[in-house]
């Protein structure tokens, strides 16, 4: 046999052999060691509560302790301020990491398991993104010092994602190529429950109808204004009789952002927001054009002018089980949340203002949600298109806490979410190792990438030119 011939034979005997399981001690004590300064950063942007594409010191913020990691730092891509990459490493494969950090309006509340909002806030974190991006953060840390120290080869990306909430600010990433190169990105969401699994989203689009009528003494000359606010009113009617005709799971909701300023002056501007979501993209594209029909119907009945500002769209996920099974095997292997008897008092408190408490026992619990389809909307949606993606939550909220509540912020401005935060951080590192580890697992994970996109190519749910909407979450007068 000739040498070649050996040396084909032998690598080829070496790679049927398991290799053992691999420690990843150092990786956990990379994370623990950041832990108060990752929990110190999470309460900076939890105080902060900036809104979507207005988060500069939460931006900042992430992609500093990033860039004194030693990682390369890339701001204000796809065209939006504060958004940002940070890279380490170099070569193949490339491994996401997703960050966010905007905050919700109406939401201001302390950290505390009653109703008591913060004088002179208000916006608060009722989805947990600034648990969200300091995880993903510290995660990204811990596997670029596992690079640097020649445990794992590759390249690790954390995405400073802008603007989740209504923003879609990972589409404009996408569109901007900043996945082209990725194998995998993996990401998490705070919840009330630990939860993993092969997982769809609902596909959504948003959009604000404002109406400019003529203003005219309400009393005194009624027949020489054209209100603005019944022009919203008829869009609003002939929305709610369109909702008979939709089909199942379709989700339609609004609020009225402008209606007028004084009942004895016909408004001559007001200003409706939309959001219509089902699980495929397709269907929601159909079901927008037939919402702006009853927009045109309430403007051509009041004989006011309509203004259409679409605020963009965004796809459902994409699922991935070869990826989603790594993720909930972590998830499971590493779940070991538990109260102290001051978390539990707070939670007890909380669970009285809950519409559905839950047992507090269900922290340690794990849930494998494989083939549903989540009632939310996220432009990690439009991620999953372009690269094998997954996902999995955290009990960072008391059991039975909504998301979008009070609640949730309280929760959020505690040690009960600092636990569920560090549990994911442990649970992304992990992923994150595994995936760099086995490159089977990432060519498994793209051939059923490749599988389910099949004969339905991602189309985005953004209209041809669309910009990043800035200015989204100011109000209608701030423009």
């Amino acid at each position: 046999m000739s040498m070649t011939r050996f040396l084909v034979a032998l690598l080829l005997f070496l790679m049927a052999i398991p290799l053992p399981a691999q420690d990843k001690s150092s990786l956990y004590k990379s994370i623990d060691s950041r832990g108060d300064s990752t929990w110190e950063a999470a309460m900076k942007i939890w105080d902060w509560a900036e809104p979507g594409y207005q988060e500069t010191k939460s931006s900042a913020l992430l992609s500093g302790m990033l860039e004194q990691a030693g990682f390369d730092i890339r701001r204000g891509v796809a065209e939006i301020p504060t958004a940002f990459t940070a890279t380490f490493g170099a070569g193949k494969p490339v491994i996401g990491i997703l960050g966010e950090f905007d905050a919700l309006p109406g939401l201001s509340q302390q950290a505390v398991p009653t109703r008591a909002r913060r004088e002179g806030v208000r916006y608060g974190h009722g989805c947990g993104h600034h648990l969200f991006g300091a995880a993903s953060m510290s995660a990204a840390i811990a596997i670029a010092e596992q690079i640097k120290a020649g445990r794992l080869k590759g390249t690790v990306r954390f995405y400073g994602c802008p603007a989740e909430e209504g923003g879609s600010g990972k589409v404009f990433m996408v569109q901007a190529g900043l996945f082209r190169d990725c194998d995998a990105v993996l990401h998490w969401h705070p919840g009330s429950s630990n939860t993993a699994g092969d997982r769809s989203s609902l596909a959504r689009m948003a959009v604000k109808f404002r109406f400019h009528g003529k203003a005219a003494h309400a009393a005194g000359a009624p027949e020489q204004g054209r209100s603005a606010l019944d022009a919203v009113e008829l869009t609003n009617h002939a929305t709610q009789l369109l909702r008979e005709h939709t089909p199942d799971l379709t989700r339609i909701h609004h609020v009225i952002t402008a209606g007028g300023d004084a009942p004895n002056v016909v408004p001559p501007f007001a200003e409706v927001y939309y959001y219509i979501r089902h699980p495929q993209a397709e269907v929601v594209r159909g079901l927008y054009q037939r919402l702006v029909l009853c927009a045109r119907a309430g403007a051509l009945a009041t004989e006011t002018k309509l203004e259409i500002k679409f605020e963009g769209g965004i796809y459902q996920i994409l699922p991935n089980n070869i990826l989603s099974t790594v993720a909930l095997a972590n998830l499971q292997q590493l779940a070991n949340l538990e109260y102290t008897p001051g978390e539990t008092e707070f939670a007890l408190k909380l669970r009285e203002h809950l519409p559905r408490p839950r047992s507090l026992d269900s922290i340690r619990q794990v849930i494998n949600l494989n083939g549903q389809v989540g009632r939310g909307s996220t432009d990690v949606g439009d991620v999953s298109w372009a690269v094998p993606t997954t996902g999995f939550s955290t009990s960072c909220w008391v059991p039975g806490t909504p998301g979008h509540s009070w609640q949730a912020v309280a929760c959020g401005g505690t040690t009960i979410a600092r636990k569920g935060m560090d549990l994911a951080t442990r649970v992304l590192a992990a992923s994150a190792w595994d995936l760099f580890s086995d490159p089977d697992l990432l060519a498994a994970a793209r051939a059923e990438h490749r599988r389910r996109v099949g004969q339905d190519p991602y189309r985005t749910l953004m209209q041809k030119g669309q910009k990043p909407p800035l200015d989204y979450r100011r109000a209608p007068g701030a423009r």
